[in-house]
């Protein structure tokens, strides 16, 4: 993988477009009366008010070149799966144009080109002439396609007895086979056991390095990065970022968290800081044990030392993150706690103050306390961060989830979840 994050393959210089999407929009129409009678009821100009127009692409301009592999990525509803069907074929344009050149397989939909009512054995061959080839070419290669779906044993079954993991490793070997100069793919690469994912993705780089085109729309996102030469990030129909897979990568997540923090409620009110403000009257009253947070935190604050706040972390760096924290009445005997968490939600690390024999002084009003973090190795990619502060029972007051994030850039001299020092020790 090279500096800006793209797979490193021998190309060939000025290649070919073998796939030009100019100026492209579709339009779906949303009907919002759900029968038949409803429909005659508001015809005419009555009718406007019961449906509505959605753009699912708006504007979009790509060139593919022959012998590259692309990654569509972006939120549900973002225009990447109507951008693979209007490349495919399968839906027309509203309005611009879409040039392709060579055969085209598609594996868009789970099962789709499959008759329920009739076996495997025959599906391969309707499937197959649906992409193109003849029944002689079909015949040649069935043992392959057998073998590769790993279905033998109930090819001759109705595949409306399949399971959806035989019907995608079916449809996936049909398309393989087909011998395609553009292979399109929907996150049927989700679909199968880890063992089949494994021949799929080695299919995939066998066809990378016969020179064939690929485009890939995935939320895998690791995956993305490992496979594609270039990612076209999709945001409201329209083409947001087009460039390394890194890159586009670090947009999406960006975009991602944008959106979460814009859906999630402030979590503070004036209905909250005033239940702080009495708990904690009662207990300095000592009436009874607080019913609310007697101490929150107020902020987390993540960088790198030498660096600017926002700046990316790289291996080696020692990463400074600052918690503040805050309680009206005195509290003894409190930790605090900090978690780092990927985008999936796993905990990578995570530690306490009182966990390191750290006994911190007695807290009333405001203080920041500092985790110092030495030789980061964390693997590229967004990270959240989450601040916790506990009283001496190791009772929760107040747990801050994702208070903070930061991006830890590609690593140039090895690849996978962590980055270790290595060297060779003889030869």
């Amino acid at each position: 993988m090279n500096a800006e994050g793209t797979v490193s393959r021998m190309a060939a210089p000025e290649r070919p477009n073998v796939v030009e999407v100019t100026n492209v929009d579709k339009r779906f129409t949303i009907r919002k009366d759900s029968s038949l009678k409803e429909r005659v009821v508001t015809l005419g100009r009555q009718g406007r008010k019961y449906r509505q127009d959605f753009w699912a692409l708006r504007d979009v301009s790509v060139d593919i070149q022959a012998g590259t592999t692309i990654g569509l990525i972006g939120h549900n509803g973002s225009g990447k799966s109507t951008l693979l069907k209007v490349i495919g074929g399968i839906l027309d344009p509203t309005d611009g144009s879409v040039r392709r050149r060579g055969r085209l397989a598609a594996l868009l939909e789970l099962g789709a080109g499959f008759h329920p009512d009739l076996t495997g054995r025959e599906n391969v061959f309707l499937n197959a002439s649906v992409l193109g080839l003849t029944r002689e070419e079909t015949a040649a290669q069935f043992d392959d396609i057998v073998r590769f779906s790993g279905i033998g044993d109930f090819i001759d079954t109705q595949v409306k007895f399949y399971s959806s993991g035989m019907y995608v490793r079916l449809a996936f070997a049909v398309a393989v086979h087909t011998d395609p100069d553009i292979l399109l793919v929907d996150e049927v690469l989700a679909v199968g056991d880890e063992a089949f994912q494994r021949k799929c993705l080695d299919k995939i780089r066998a066809f990378q390095a016969e020179g064939r085109t690929i485009i890939i729309v995935s939320h895998a996102l690791g995956q993305v990065t490992e496979l594609c030469d270039r990612v076209i990030l999709l945001d409201h129909g329209q083409v947001f970022f087009d460039g390394a897979p890194i890159t586009a990568v670090a947009h999406f997540r960006d975009l991602l968290e944008q959106q979460r923090l814009e859906q999630e409620p402030s979590d503070e009110s004036d209905g909250r800081e005033a239940d702080f403000v009495r708990d904690t009257e009662e207990e300095r009253d000592g009436a009874r044990r607080p019913r609310g947070r007697v101490a929150r935190v107020l902020s987390v604050d993540v960088r790198a030392e030498g660096k600017d706040p926002g700046d990316v972390i790289a291996f080696g760096d020692q990463m400074i993150i600052d918690v503040t924290v805050e309680s009206a009445s005195r509290l003894e005997g409190w930790a605090c706690a900090i978690g780092i968490d990927n985008p999936l939600g796993q905990n990578v690390f995570g530690v306490a103050s009182d966990k390191i024999d750290v006994s911190l002084p007695p807290l009333e009003g405001a203080a920041t306390i500092r985790f110092e973090l030495s030789d980061v190795n964390f693997a590229v990619g967004k990270y959240f961060v989450n601040a916790s502060i506990m009283d001496s029972t190791d009772a929760h007051l107040q747990d801050l989830m994702q208070a903070a994030s930061f991006d830890v850039e590609e690593r140039q001299r090895s690849t996978g979840m962590i980055c270790l020092p290595a060297r060779i020790a003889q030869l």
